[in-house]
Order: C-alpha cells, then structure tokens, then sequence
C-alpha cells in the first residue's frame, strides 16, 4: 500500500463524519446509530440521501451542497477513496453529510426500517461477467435490502456509462413493474426529456470517473425508479 493511502487511511479515522468498523469490515452488527441517524447524528428529521459505492464522494458532497435540508450518508469499501469527500465535509463543517466504510452488502447493518429516502447509484461496478448479474446494485436481491429501510415510494438513481447495465436496469425495472420515473441511454443529449432540475443535477455534479468516460466520448446513462 502506498504512503498516500495508509496517511488518508490514519487521518480517516479521525473524522467525526465517518464510520466503520473496528474489526473486520463486515462485522457491524450492533452499529449504534442504525435506526437513529436523525436524532443521535443530524440532529433533524430531514429526509436521509444515500450514495452507494461513493467512491470519492461527489454525488454526497455536490447535492448536500444544493439541498441543505436534505442529509446524504456515501457507502463505500474504499477508505482512501472515501477520505476525499469525508475531508471536503469536515473542512466545510457540513453537518448533514457522513459516511460509512464497508461493503453495501452489509447496508441493513447499518440502517433501520423506513429510514432513507433516497438512493443514488452513481457509476457502480457493471459486473460485466456472465453469472454476476446479482451482485449490480440495482438487483432484486439488492433492491430486497434497500426495501428493508427504504420509506414508501423510495427513489433509486442509477447513473452509468456501462450499455449493460443500463439495459439490466431497465429489464429489472419492466420484469419486477418498479414504477418508471425516466430514463436516458444518453443524459448530456437529452435535457428537454430529463427537465430542467433533473438535467443540472445530472450534468453539473460529475464523479472523477464520469469525467474520464466524457473524455473518451463515451454516452451517460440513467434511470430513475421506485422500489
């Protein structure tokens, strides 16, 4: 591991803002605030925002930014990835932004029922294997677990440059009749469908690999439903 990681690692661990696990990473079991984000760390009953597989963080930073009545928690396996949007929150003492370090397979360790709101799902793992198809998170067997905390009528983004997991989303969207908020096979092209609000939010928040696929020409997909 490089020296940069393991110091982003060390000043991780001091942040207020995040949370993980102080043994094996999938061993968060009796995590205090699940259930109790509102009271016992925001301090309010604004409606809770999740990034799932947040890498650096932009999605969290860029919309708690836009909506301060709104709180946004990142999840992510990567602690020195993680550490740049944790820093960016503690430097600018953003109260509704945390995180949380672990694996989103363990995401009902960590939240109760009808306690988020929101998810985002900015540019995740395709899994283009074959027989990886359950392990995307947009799955059933994903969206199963977001249902255990999600409130009635629970929004889900997915943001992409993968064609196939695009179209997953889609056929999982038509075989499992989430209802259908919109969709795009091409968001920078496609401002007049996507309205006005949800164009910004779409265009002018890009994560460091968006940014990386624009360059290489490649299209931007969403799809936006409820579980």
């Amino acid at each position: 591991m490089g020296h940069n990681k393991l110091t982003r690692f060390a000043e991780v661990a001091t942040f207020n803002n995040v949370f993980q696990p102080t043994g094996n990473l999938e061993e968060d079991k009796n995590f205090p605030l699940k259930g109790k984000w509102h009271e016992e760390y925001f301090k309010n009953n604004n409606p809770i925002v999740l990034e799932l597989g947040c890498g650096k963080g932009e999605y969290t930073i860029g919309l708690a930014r836009r909506f301060p009545n709104k709180n946004f928690i990142g999840m992510d396996i990567k602690g020195a990835r993680l550490w740049r949007g944790a820093k960016t929150a503690f430097e600018e003492k953003m109260s509704n932004v945390a995180f949380v370090r672990n694996r989103i397979d363990f995401i009902e360790q960590y939240f109760g029922k009808d306690e988020v709101s929101e998810i985002w799902v900015p540019f995740s793992d395709p899994y283009p294997r074959k027989g990886k198809a359950e392990k995307r998170l947009v799955s059933a067997s994903f969206v199963k677990r977001y249902r255990n905390l999600a409130k009635p009528g629970c929004i889900v983004h997915l943001k992409t440059d993968n064609e196939g997991l695009y179209q997953f989303c889609m056929e999982q969207v038509e075989e499992h009749k989430y209802p259908l908020l919109v969709n795009s096979d091409d968001v920078y092209n496609d401002a007049e469908k996507l309205g006005a609000e949800r164009y910004a939010l779409l265009t002018e928040i890009q994560t460091y690999y968006e940014k990386q696929f624009l360059k290489e020409g490649k299209k931007i997909h969403y799809v936006e439903f409820v579980i």
